[in-house]
């Protein structure tokens, strides 16, 4: 079951597209990142699968319900987390959370409970009674995502949630949202931290001026921007042996020995070929009595990905 699909979305400003033609299907329970320049339409995106921005054409389908049609009850599953929130600064958490909850009706014993447990999720429960104004930016930046959480919304729409974070405040973000996807939460978050968005995420999107680039498994993206397979030798013997056989091989494009000390060992070969092929590769070295410390792929970096589809060195 897919919990958001975009069917043809669009959004124009006037004559420029903001967003065009875009179509996504996320998986329910997924952990989803849109990625793109600055421009990109990402933040669009997010507004218009929050309801916040009527789409030009096209169709939002959120946990199988037509946005259009039924916005009343998708209203109810949806939290969202804006690039910039604004946050009342004389009230203290505790209260903050309470003016949310009352919008959403929740009735006083049951606001309380929810306030006590979204302030134990987010780790503020010490500063419940602390005024807004006095939290740090990552205390803000979480104080701000339990106010998204507030009505236990099975979708969360985060748009860049680790913005202005410092190392140890983004990585209590992302501690966190492996939290909520552990609850069944659906995620969608848009970022600029690509090496972040590897470690978290299940499957990417990659926007460039309001058009889809590329979506789908990071794997998978590595490899479309790959047009050979690398892969890194560690050997433990003589390199000419190795050698020998892998420029005999018919998958083997082209060779990087590394030198050290007058010695090799270790290699990077270009490979043209599947799992299978590297497998019986690997299985030769080891018949000539190649000594094989390591066989590994090399993972093409996210940020090198990026930045060669966007600038449209890759179909």
């Amino acid at each position: 079951m897919y919990a958001i699909i975009t069917r043809n979305l669009t959004r124009h400003f006037g004559k420029v597209a903001a967003v065009e033609d875009l179509n996504l299907k996320i998986p329910a329970g997924s952990l989803y990142g849109l990625v793109g320049p600055n421009g990109a339409g990402k933040t669009t995106t997010l507004r218009m699968l929050a309801g916040l921005l009527e789409p030009s054409d096209g169709e939002v389908r959120i946990n199988e319900l037509t946005m259009r049609k039924y916005w009343g009850e998708i209203q109810w599953q949806i939290g969202y987390m804006p690039d910039f929130f604004g946050v009342y600064d004389d009230l203290l958490v505790w209260e903050y959370l309470d003016f949310f909850a009352r919008c959403y009706k929740i009735s006083p014993d049951r606001r309380r409970q929810v306030i006590n447990e979204l302030l134990e999720l987010v780790d503020l429960t010490e500063k419940r009674n602390a005024y807004v104004h006095t939290l740090s930016r990552g205390m803000r930046q979480r104080l701000c995502l339990a106010h998204a959480l507030v009505h236990d919304p099975q979708v969360l729409l985060l748009d860049e949630p680790a913005s202005g974070l410092d190392p140890r405040a983004r990585v209590e973000m992302r501690e966190l949202l492996r939290e909520l996807r552990s609850m069944g939460k659906t995620i969608l978050l848009s970022s600029h931290i690509l090496s972040e968005l590897a470690e978290l995420c299940d499957d990417i999107a990659i926007m460039e001026r309001g058009r889809l680039v590329i979506s789908g498994p990071l794997a998978e993206i590595r490899r479309h921007v790959s047009e050979h397979r690398r892969i890194r030798i560690q050997l433990l013997n003589d390199w000419k042996l190795a050698e020998s056989i892998l420029s005999a091989h018919p998958g083997v494009r082209q060779i990087y020995p590394f030198e050290n000390d007058g010695q090799v060992r270790l290699v990077e070969i270009e490979f043209n070929g599947d799992e299978t092929q590297s497998a019986d590769l690997l299985e030769q070295l080891v018949l000539h009595q190649a000594r094989v410390a390591s066989f590994s792929e090399v993972t093409t970096d996210l940020e090198e990905a990026f930045l060669r589809l966007t600038k449209g060195e890759v179909a």
